[in-house]
């Protein structure tokens, strides 16, 4: 029996397309949420055809702080280790194979359950370093006890299987992200009512260190504002970044700016049409970062550091928050504007082969 361990909207775009695969060859699996997420996921699996999960480990708000994260934590681990069978299901049994995916806090519960419960470990999206562990924080701590944990390593090229040269276990290099398959599987662009006539942009931010602090949040809105000074933007507001803007009292900041449109999450398809017809991306995603690269969409990451290599100097600049660079970006976006990447092989079927070759 093959295990699915998820919980956020990003490793569902990313998995869905391995559910579907796995789905279309008859390979049963059992879809296990942690409930880190719930916001748009129904949203994510209608787009797939993906029936919803077989079990919910957490069915509270969503997880968007760091006091909420640690009850969360302890709750499923707790649920997970004296309800095994619950869990995995009757039929689950030592040495199934349970898959984890990315750097997220349920990467690292779905590894460290499947290991309580004698079963292998599939990491997909495997043997990403930043080799900083404050930045980003927590999820390069995440990847690394992950790394320690799991049987079988996903990566979507060659350096990233590099970096787990001192880590046991089997490396398969899938020379490409899923993430390239969910692209893949867009056929709709029903976004018309969302955006003004005209060229816009995206904004979408809301990892952990740029708004953690008021400091963090004006600092980006700053840089924010250098772009909309010259361009219409459509600001994708996140949950966590909601939060952080009303509890910092800056949420009027972006709702009086007549160049920026505050619209909400909306599902995966119809983000990847807006995300298609925009000029450019302002964003601190590396979902974002790997998307943009493969559709060659210019790309301003508002980050000091990534520890993903897509696009970086050809369609994605990384910003280090300079003003300058940020500036430079705004008046020259459609230079970095490439052709969009062609794969030759779905990185899916190549994860979905291999695991046809451990059963």
């Amino acid at each position: 029996m093959i295990h699915v361990i998820i919980g956020t909207k990003a490793q569902l775009i990313k998995m869905a397309p391995i559910m579907c695969r796995l789905r279309d060859r008859g390979l049963e699996y059992r879809y296990i949420s942690t409930g880190q997420h719930k916001e748009t996921m129904s949203d994510i699996l209608d787009n797939f055809g993906l029936p919803g999960p077989d079990i919910v480990l957490y069915r509270g708000k969503d997880v968007s702080s760091i006091a909420s994260m640690l009850f969360w934590f302890c709750r499923v681990l707790w649920v997970s280790v004296f309800h095994m069978e619950k869990v995995f299901g009757k039929q689950g049994k030592r040495k199934d194979l349970v898959l984890v995916h990315g750097d997220t806090m349920s990467t690292l519960l779905g590894a460290l359950v499947a290991r309580l419960a004698g079963m292998r470990v599939g990491h997909v999206e495997s043997g990403l370093r930043s080799f900083d562990f404050l930045n980003p924080f927590p999820e390069e701590i995440t990847r690394v006890l992950t790394f320690r944990l799991a049987h079988y390593f996903f990566c979507q090229d060659q350096a990233a299987v590099d970096n787990l040269k001192k880590y046991k276990g089997i490396k398969v290099n899938t020379e490409g992200n899923s993430l390239y398959d969910a692209l893949s599987s867009v056929n709709k662009n029903d976004i018309n009512d969302l955006i003004e006539k005209g060229p816009f942009g995206i904004v979408s931010l809301h990892r952990h260190e740029n708004i953690n602090s008021k400091e963090a949040v004006e600092r980006l809105l700053d840089l924010v504002d250098v772009v909309a000074s010259r361009h219409y933007l459509v600001f994708v507001l996140h949950e966590p970044t909601k939060k952080s803007l009303n509890k910092y009292g800056l949420m009027s900041r972006v709702k009086n700016n007549n160049k920026e449109k505050i619209v909400s999450r909306m599902d995966y398809f119809s983000f990847v049409g807006l995300l298609k017809k925009a000029d450019f991306v302002v964003s601190d995603g590396g979902s974002n970062q790997e998307e943009c690269s493969y559709i060659g969409k210019p790309l301003l990451l508002l980050r000091s550091a990534t520890e993903r290599s897509e696009g970086v100097g050809v369609n994605c600049l990384l910003s280090n928050y300079n003003e300058h660079l940020v500036n430079d970006f705004t008046e020259n976006y459609f230079t970095y504007e490439k052709e969009e990447v062609r794969l030759e092989v779905s990185p899916s079927e190549r994860i979905v082969d291999y695991i046809c070759h451990l059963k």
